[in-house]
């Protein structure tokens, strides 16, 4: 083969490849790049999440993130006046929520006894009380849920109890103002566990179900 045969096949082969179309996760770097409806997304073809298509069945479908729908119900005059709620933020895997401190035992902050079953517990027991719309009705009592710090630290406690996001101001509730729809309300052990100072007051955290 003559050195002219010899480049111009080279030349030939180079152009083919440069211009060779990428099907589901084929290499790329522009939209010109793959084949038909798919685009290129971190270098690689896939659906479009726009356009809705489905032409890549082993790639993952994308999940929309769950949007907070809650709004308050009404208001309460209670220590001044407060929303109410019968809802809370969707629950993820990594729920956004406010840390409180509750004192579960009898005669303390937390009012009567617990919703689940109608006991005291005990503040070294891992336990939480859930706002009304996490709460669901006591769906969740006796479940566990992980509680994750922003240091890095993480707790399993249990649903025991509800933080009333309805109403308040009355001995039930020990006088208090209605609960936000977005706290998980946990005895001394849990804050213990996370490593967290209960001077701190509310501490943003998150939480899933175990």
């Amino acid at each position: 083969m003559s050195n002219l045969a010899f480049l111009s096949l080279i030349f030939t082969v180079f152009i083919s490849t440069s211009n060779a179309i990428s099907q589901c996760n084929g290499p790329c770097k522009t939209l010109n790049d793959c084949d038909g409806q798919l685009i290129c997304i971190n270098g690689k073809c896939n659906d479009d999440p726009d356009v809705g298509t489905n032409i890549c069945k082993n790639s993952p479908p994308s999940v929309p993130s769950p949007i907070n729908t809650c709004r308050p119900s009404g208001t309460v005059n209670c220590n001044g006046i407060h929303p109410i709620y019968r809802c809370s933020p969707p629950v993820t895997s990594s729920t956004p929520a406010q840390l409180t401190l509750n004192d579960f035992s009898k005669g303390g902050d937390g009012g009567g006894p617990s919703s689940c079953d109608g006991q005291y517990h005990d503040n070294n027991e891992r336990i939480v009380a859930l706002s009304t719309g996490w709460f669901a009705g006591r769906s969740r009592c006796g479940k566990m849920i992980r509680i994750r710090a922003n240091n890095g630290r993480t707790v399993t406690a249990k649903v025991v109890d509800e933080c009333d996001s309805t109403t308040g101001c009355d001995e039930e509730h020990a006088y208090q103002s209605p609960c936000k729809n977005n706290i998980v309300d946990v005895s001394i052990a849990v804050w213990r566990g996370l490593g967290l100072n209960t001077d701190d007051g509310i501490v943003p955290v998150t939480w899933s179900m175990v």
